[in-house]
């Protein structure tokens, strides 16, 4: 008798990082997509779009550590090694279950599979080939340094390693080796970056400030949002916050107590705790590696999902892309939070009317197991709203202005009631923060969200969408060729400058679930516009910039019974464009000269460097 393959995979890893210790569930396991692995773990398929591979190469010691083998029948008994900051295989099976997780959450969101990135198939084509990635390579211990990063060129993600300092380092021994691929959100973060090249090959392309934020901002919000998932963490942060997840501290375990005559003790003896019971930490939930921040002095996380306090005048002058991407987290786990408080509303007034307190310290237990539901159902919606907004947004040039109109539209297309109010909650958190929807007329919904593609439109007669596989290769010629003729044919409806060639870097076939319950199958196209231009036309030693216009064409398979299904009409349903205009250009230009990018004959130097970028993560 033939037995099947399992779904799932149990691995074990930390929740958050080694010093949260064995408390509060931070020794989780995790449920993996099960695939056959080759010791490393190397995933066998390396052709499969999304393949990873563990290489376990210590570029400081120049030494290999022996790879993992996960089908060792010891450790498939216990569900995986046990977590341990001295042992390296237990450090390269944590960072195959993080990443691995992080695709599936990501491909749930999306709903179709991902890919790594692919060279830009632009002129020589032999060099775009070099810069495919097929198997994204996976390095635990590649250096020593306070630093890990995403790297096209290395083909993978490379984790440092460092000694914390002597002094205010938290809860780690002062001194000693902290790994940063132990920290569950360093690696989701990283893992994002990756995912995003592969998803927007032109998001790394410095045109704007914003760019080099956003990649931070939305690494942060994939980590962030996968706290809410610790079913044991969001219990106790639930209880020790009475419910009020947004707070930074939770409740000591012990009050302040202990003096000989309580009554003459100054107030602030009354407020300094004389035990560790005594002492109030810190809200997890809303935290970015706590053991990265603490080993390095800052005596806190990295940084926080509230970390910026509204204000509109931040975003004009805030340009350091780490704390401007925080202006972004915090307006989108503003709204959030707005949410959460409508959706619990109601529980709140039930506990109140049989005698519950305005302002609870404890809880009752069945009361916060409903509010957990709420906060993290919440916390996946909002994750796939952020994730599948991608698909809505141009291809090239994002900035924040552009993605907020991005997540209205995306939330519109599939719940166009708005019954949970998110898309007002967004819209004002990211207003009070002075984040303004780019080109719309109105700060309203129906102003806000991407306008459908006119009705002048032809529809794509011969698409195939294949299927919630993904197309074959023999379909994806044939989508190449009817996508390109449509696009040739119809550049100037589509708003696409006459004389520059287009090309189309990606398409893929998406499969969701519309609010009724039926199947919608739509194909998401990159079409992008190139032109070389000089710095400065008077001084061509200055060097060139790539001047890029695009659009995302959202394509919809005709429903079965239609007229149009009958002749293979495909309507396109959204044309989202940055095209070529002199006024992007100048800014293109003008944020060129700010990087110093100018001289330089390097075509790559307007990507993001994400090792520079993370120096201090």
């Amino acid at each position: 008798m033939k037995i099947e393959n399992p779904v799932t995979r149990p691995l074990k890893a930390y929740a958050f990082d080694p010093s949260a210790g064995r408390l509060l569930g931070n020794e989780m396991s995790m449920a993996v997509r099960f695939q056959e692995l080759d010791p490393g773990p190397v995933v066998r398929d390396r052709w499969a779009p999304n393949a990873i591979a563990v290489v376990d190469y210590d570029g400081a010691n120049k030494r290999y550590y022996k790879p993992v083998n996960l089908d060792d029948r010891g450790i498939l008994l216990r569900g995986g090694l046990n977590p341990s900051e001295a042992d390296p295989y237990f450090h390269q099976q944590m960072v195959y279950a993080v990443i691995t997780n992080a695709i599936q959450r990501f491909e749930e969101a999306l709903g179709r599979r991902i890919h790594w990135r692919r060279g830009l198939r632009e002129g020589d084509l032999e060099a775009a080939r070099l810069e495919d990635i097929w198997t994204l390579n996976i390095y635990p211990h590649a250096f020593i340094g306070q630093n890990a990063f995403y790297s096209p060129g290395a083909h993978g993600i490379l984790f440092g390693y460092f000694r914390a300092g002597a002094k205010n380092v938290g809860r780690n021994l002062p001194g000693q080796t902290v790994f940063t691929c132990l920290s569950h959100d360093v690696v989701v973060h990283e893992t994002t970056h990756a995912i995003v090249d592969g998803i927007r090959a032109f998001f790394t392309e410095q045109t704007n400030q914003d760019v080099p934020a956003f990649h931070e901002a939305f690494a942060d919000l994939a980590a962030l949002f996968q706290h809410f998932t610790y079913e044991e963490v969001l219990m106790d942060t639930m209880a020790r916050t009475g419910g009020r997840l947004y707070q930074y501290q939770l409740k000591p375990d012990a009050e302040i107590t202990g003096y000989d005559d309580y009554s003459t003790a100054t107030a602030q003896q009354k407020k300094d705790p004389l035990l560790s019971a005594q002492i109030s930490a810190r809200n997890p939930l809303i935290e970015i590696a706590q053991q990265f921040g603490e080993a390095t002095g800052m005596n806190r996380a990295l940084r926080s999902a509230l970390g910026t306090k509204p204000n509109s005048d931040d975003i004009e002058k805030i340009t350091e892309p780490h704390a401007r991407g925080s202006i972004l987290v915090a307006a989108v786990f503003d709204a959030y939070f707005a949410i959460y408080l409508k959706r619990t509303a109601d529980l709140w007034r039930v506990f109140r009317a049989g005698g519950g307190s305005p302002n609870p310290v404890d809880i009752p237990r069945p009361l916060a197991a409903r509010l957990c539901d709420e906060a993290r159902a919440l916390a996946r919606l909002f994750f796939r709203l952020c994730v599948r907004a991608l698909d809505y947004s141009a291809p090239v040039d994002i900035t924040f202005g552009s993605y907020l109109r991005s997540i209205v539209t995306a939330d519109f297309d599939l719940h166009p009631e708005d019954d949970m109010g998110i898309r007002d909650a967004v819209m004002q958190s990211f207003r009070l923060r002075g984040i303004m929807p780019e080109g719309a007329g109105f700060f309203s919904d129906d102003s806000i969200r991407w306008p459908r593609a006119p009705e002048s439109l032809p529809p794509v007669v011969g698409l195939d969408f294949g299927d919630p596989n993904g197309l074959t290769g023999p379909q994806k010629k044939e989508a190449a060729r009817v996508l390109g003729a449509y696009v040739n044919t119809n550049r100037e409806l589509l708003g696409f400058s006459a004389g520059v060639p287009v090309i189309l870097p990606s398409f893929h076939p998406v499969f969701r679930i519309n609010a009724d319950g039926s199947l919608r199958m739509d194909m998401v196209v990159e079409a992008v516009q190139t032109v070389e231009k000089y710095f400065n036309e008077a001084a061509p030693k200055f060097g060139k910039i790539k001047f890029r216009g695009g659009a995302t064409l959202i394509i919809s398979k005709p429903v079965a019974g239609e007229p149009s299904a009958d002749k293979n009409e495909s309507p396109i349903r959204y044309v989202i464009s940055k095209n070529l205009t002199p006024e992007r250009e100048e800014r293109q230009r003008r944020f060129g000269e700010h990087l110093g990018l100018t001289g330089a004959s390097n075509p790559s130097r307007f990507r993001i460097d994400f090792s520079m970028l993370h120096g201090g993560i």
